[in-house]
């Protein structure tokens, strides 16, 4: 199939279906995570700990943490104010947001059973993918709520990485793409956010904790993607501010946030991340994160989660040969699979690469039929000046002769 036609109806099937998108986010209890959820909506999605109602008499008990997705759907990302929200466009495609909110999370002395509930979710959604793609059948109806990025708030401390920001970073890794921010980013000065950016880095690099850090390779990737995604990578963590305030600033409505000194503008790059951040993970990098999240986390799970099956069939005497077999078959199907998908996706840069090439070399062939037809041009304007000058010549010498 042309490429050209490939991709034609793949942005087709976007149109009609629309792009699912999952985005979890998680940090301590004040560190703005749900004021930066309701800006980005451009509506009220999740309630703060302060809107909800608790029973004084568990006021000293630990709640522990719960998870709660929310499905945007249709109809939102607006910052105008007044407006009810527009639909997140890309290349004509509907986007449909879900939000998991983690409330709950790194208030408790241990914070041990809050790794496995976020690990658990996440991989019950592997889970759920695995068994719809094991039906003879499968429900075309059928909605993937994997979670494509996971934003992680740090408490705006101006230091580094706590224990607890390291440790789950670096367990949740293997089961979704992670961004780090800095929460609440208007409590700090310019250059104690550049001091906090700069300690978090390192901190990554010194334990080794593999986040997302928009990669690029400089001998494949384009310039404009190479310097873009270097741009981006600079920015990381990205300091964020949020508000569900409007306040008219010049002579135009935005989101801030006031201070008796001045305003903190949401969407302004002085003073925040945020547009940078949004436009990214809703936009230039979006399906990027897709298909990190199901080529690379998701295979890896399954590889894991077929072999431990396999595994425990072995030490199962339970299990007999036939069922053995299947186990065995399905590892062989899965390894096929991935490899013709890995041949297919070589096929369809070949062709690409090739396509492209033509049309260069079509270019140039015009180019030097253009060439070949401007130098015969002048060729023949050189000899009719030649042949009017030797018929000039000829009429001097016959009107003195």
């Amino acid at each position: 199939m042309d490429y050209s036609k490939w991709q034609a109806i793949h942005r087709k099937k976007n149109v009609k279906k629309g792009i699912q998108f999952s985005l979890m986010v998680a940090g301590a209890s004040g560190t703005g995570r749900t004021t930066f959820v309701n800006t980005l909506c451009g509506r009220k999605v999740v309630e703060s700990a302060a809107e909800e109602h608790y029973d004084p008499k568990e006021a000293a008990l630990e709640t522990g943490i719960s998870i709660r997705p929310v499905t945007v759907g249709e109809g939102w990302g607006s910052f105008d104010a007044g407006s009810n929200g527009v639909d997140l466009d890309m290349e004509g495609a509907r986007v449909s947001l879900t939000v998991v909110d983690t409330p709950g999370f790194g208030d408790n002395i241990n914070n041990e059973a809050c790794f496995g509930e976020i690990i658990g979710y996440l991989e019950h959604q592997y889970d759920d993918i695995l068994a719809e793609e094991s039906r003879i059948k499968r429900n075309p109806r059928f909605r993937d709520n994997r979670v494509h990025l996971l934003l992680y708030f740090i408490t705006p401390t101006g230091h580094g990485l706590r224990e607890l920001d390291i440790e789950l970073m670096r367990r949740l890794a293997a089961r979704v793409n992670i961004i780090p921010v800095i929460g609440k980013a208007d409590s700090l000065t310019p250059v104690e956010i550049a001091e906090t950016k700069k300690l978090v880095m390192e901190d990554i690099e010194y334990y080794k904790i593999p986040i997302y850090n928009f990669p690029y390779d400089v001998e494949e990737d384009d310039e404009q993607t190479v310097e873009e995604n270097a741009q981006l990578r600079q920015k990381l963590p990205f300091a964020m501010v949020g508000s569900t305030e409007f306040f008219e600033i010049n002579g135009k409505t935005t989101r801030a946030r006031q201070y008796p000194w001045g305003f903190v503008e949401v969407e302004n790059p002085r003073h925040s991340d945020f547009s940078v951040l949004r436009a990214a993970m809703l936009g230039t990098h979006l399906v990027d994160l897709k298909e990190i999240t199901h080529d690379i986390l998701y295979e890896n799970y399954r590889t894991e989660r077929l072999s431990r099956g396999v595994e425990s069939a072995y030490t199962d005497s339970s299990l007999n040969a036939e069922e053995l077999a299947s186990q065995s078959f399905m590892l062989k199907e899965e390894q096929i699979r991935r490899d013709e998908e890995k041949l297919r996706e070589i096929e369809l840069r070949v062709h690409r690469e090739i396509t492209e090439k033509r049309q260069e070399l079509l270019a140039r062939e015009h180019e030097l039929k253009e060439m070949e037809a401007r130098f015969a041009r002048g060729m023949l304007s050189v000899e009719s000046e030649i042949s009017d000058e030797a018929n000039k010549n000829r009429v001097q010498h016959d009107v003195r002769g």
